[in-house]
């Protein structure tokens, strides 16, 4: 019984690692190419997470298929075009800047001088209403 518990752990053991090996490319260079480029591209499914933080099935297969792109011999820049051309800008972490991403842009600091400028404004109004009452 325990000699088939030690089989059955050892055939874990191996099919772990070769399932973890699987997904790393054998060339150093193009395995950090991979994980960089992962790190710049958002998850479709998870949306806040970039792909190498996701551990949603598509994240994997997109994992997947950047490492089959580099040992292919794309470039980081024809990856990145052929993921776009796929999902889209909304896979890119860092949207380029263009009219339809000018909100995403400038939005938090339209909301900051607005918000200033509301406090702005009801600081005043209350220091002018404040200044009437003590004349």
């Amino acid at each position: 019984m325990m000699r088939a518990a030690l089989i059955a752990f050892f055939a874990l053991f191996v099919a772990n690692a070769a399932l973890a090996s699987y997904d790393h490319l054998s060339n150093p260079k193009e395995e950090a190419r991979a994980v960089a480029l992962q790190k710049e591209l958002r998850c479709v499914v998870c949306q806040g997470e970039s792909l190498d933080e996701s551990n949603a099935p598509l994240a994997a297969d997109i994992r997947r298929l950047i490492r089959e792109r580099i040992a292919a011999g794309d470039s980081d820049k024809q990856v990145t075009a052929f993921l776009v051309a796929r999902y889209g800008n909304f896979i890119l972490m860092k949207p380029p800047l263009m009219p339809s991403t000018f909100l995403l842009w400038f939005g938090p600091l339209l909301i900051l001088v607005l918000g200033a400028g509301a406090a702005g404004f009801v600081i005043f109004r209350a220091a002018k209403r404040a200044s009437s009452q003590n004349s």
